[in-house]
């Protein structure tokens, strides 16, 4: 019997598993590859999900076998540079292949005492009052108080359940492979400069041993999705677009991509959640996707966690939809703006044209870029203070950051008053009375997920929210403030 089975081991089920694993939670992820994916499906991390890795103490090992890029460009790959003043302290992109990804998530997961099963494909599910039972290919039947479907736009988690997933087919269709090429670097340069003038879904860059990956527009929507293309079709689409080839062989691998944007109705039903491309589907235009289900693990975790080990307090873990859905909506409309602004017709050029204008104004450029970073988000936890409902950046305090104190994943309570307490929660909530000359409010309480619950100085007022958010109190043995 375990808490939670995880079904999909990518990056979304791999950082839920570690977050359920702070908490004592036992996870079980099912994965139905028997080896990790060879190939890079996304190419790099954005200010939040670098945020989050911070937040839980696993930044330094990505940023170690990662590359730092200035955080612009970002819209509809609009050449523009990055913004000033981001809300956050870290104001970059960091280029890793999700094949580094998968594996530092993998080992921190297992660090943490996730148990990971390969070769294990879900193929049924049943729930009941007290649980639900998985079925896997082999017959083997598994038992557990909840479960999350983390599997993919093709989730068979959400198809089991019934839930709709409305939205568009893809319109047009990319292929996408990693190869070799005999044409001599400078002459690949310059073509696809040239190219990328009025086709922007096309590229060609290397990656190392004399391999590039390349990206074409297809012919069309291929009637079967899940049939790779062939070396052929992408060197006869490559000779369309720029009248050669450039010499394309030994292909590592091959695949397509559309544009189909889908949204799932509901992210709950009963014990079984859905996470990541498992409720949402959108074009990879800004590199959104991995970030949007990295994000959703990282608001679901704790929640789920807090249901288990019984505090959560009445609507928490239905608070994952109510928050994360209309993160998920915006993310589908700005993907779908951006391939209208791809499209090399009159109209959507034109609008493109005028979009580059505004974006000259550092206003628009910070506002369009903070949205696809995932900065700009704001939870709607009803009237207060404009901090209300957004993640707290990562700030100097005179005794360290602030996301130094958020590596086990509970409340914080960051207090400069000294006056404050959160005796009957200290279980929940760590009490901090320390000062940062970039907070300008008394005291912050923020969720797990670093999102701010309340802002002031009053402890009746902080008293009133505590249990919406950390359920009831308790007897606590010890609520001394550190600082």
């Amino acid at each position: 019997m375990f808490d939670v089975i995880v079904a999909g081991g990518g990056p979304t089920g791999l950082m839920l598993a570690s977050e359920l694993r702070l908490h004592g939670v036992r996870v079980l992820v099912l994965e139905r590859e028997t080896e990790p994916v060879p190939y890079v499906r996304a190419l790099g991390l954005h200010a939040r999900s670098i945020e989050v890795l911070d937040q839980r103490g696993m930044l330094d090992r990505f940023l170690a076998l990662g590359q730092r890029y200035p955080a612009g460009g970002f819209f509809a790959g609009i050449a523009k540079p990055a913004p000033e003043r981001l809300d956050t302290a870290h104001p970059y992109v960091l280029g890793i292949p999700q094949t580094t990804t998968d594996r530092l998530l993998a080992e921190h997961a297992t660090e943490v005492g996730t148990e990971i099963r390969r070769g294990c494909e879900l193929v049924g599910l049943r729930q009941d009052d007290s649980g639900v039972t998985a079925e896997l290919a082999d017959g083997t039947q598994l038992r557990s108080r909840y479960l999350v479907g983390c599997d993919g736009g093709r989730s068979t988690v959400r198809k089991l359940l019934g839930v709709g997933f409305p939205g568009e087919p893809s319109r047009v269709e990319t292929l996408l492979g990693e190869m070799e090429v005999t044409a001599p670097p400078e002459t690949v340069t310059a073509v696809v400069t040239e190219v990328r003038k009025t086709e922007k879904r096309f590229g060609l860059g290397p990656i190392g041993d004399g391999v590039y990956r390349v990206v074409v527009p297809a012919a069309g929507v291929a009637e079967d999705r899940s049939t790779p293309p062939t070396l052929e079709e992408f060197s006869q689409q490559l000779r369309i677009y720029a009248g050669t080839d450039f010499g394309v062989h030994s292909p590592r691998w091959l695949s397509r991509f559309g544009d189909a944007t889908r949204l799932a109705e509901r992210y709950r039903v009963g014990r079984v959640l859905l996470a990541g491309d498992a409720a949402h589907i959108h074009p990879p235009t800004g590199g959104q996707g991995l970030n949007l289900g990295i994000q959703d693990a990282f608001n679901l975790g704790w929640k789920l966690a807090a249901e288990i080990d019984g505090w959560a307090p009445q609507g928490l873990l239905d608070s994952y939809h109510t928050e994360r859905h209309p993160v998920a909506a915006d993310v589908l409309d700005n993907t779908r703006a951006q391939m209208e602004l791809l499209s090399t017709e009159p109209g959507p050029q034109a609008v493109r044209r005028l979009l580059a204008e505004l974006l000259a104004f550092d206003d628009v450029n910070r506002y369009l870029t903070e949205k696809i970073i995932a900065v700009g988000i704001r939870y709607d936890f009803g009237e207060g203070h404009e901090l209300l409902g957004r993640r707290m950046r990562d700030l100097r305090l005179q005794q360290g950051r602030l996301y130094e104190l958020t590596h086990a994943g509970r409340g914080l309570l960051l207090d400069q008053t000294g006056r404050l307490s959160v005796a009957g929660w200290a279980d929940r909530v760590d009490h901090v009375v320390d000062s940062s000359t970039e907070l300008d409010v008394p005291a912050v309480l923020l969720r797990p997920d670093g999102h701010v619950a309340w802002v002031g100085d009053d402890q009746a007022d902080l008293l009133s929210q505590l249990p919406r958010w950390f359920g009831a109190a308790r007897d606590d043995p010890g609520t001394s403030p550190a600082g």
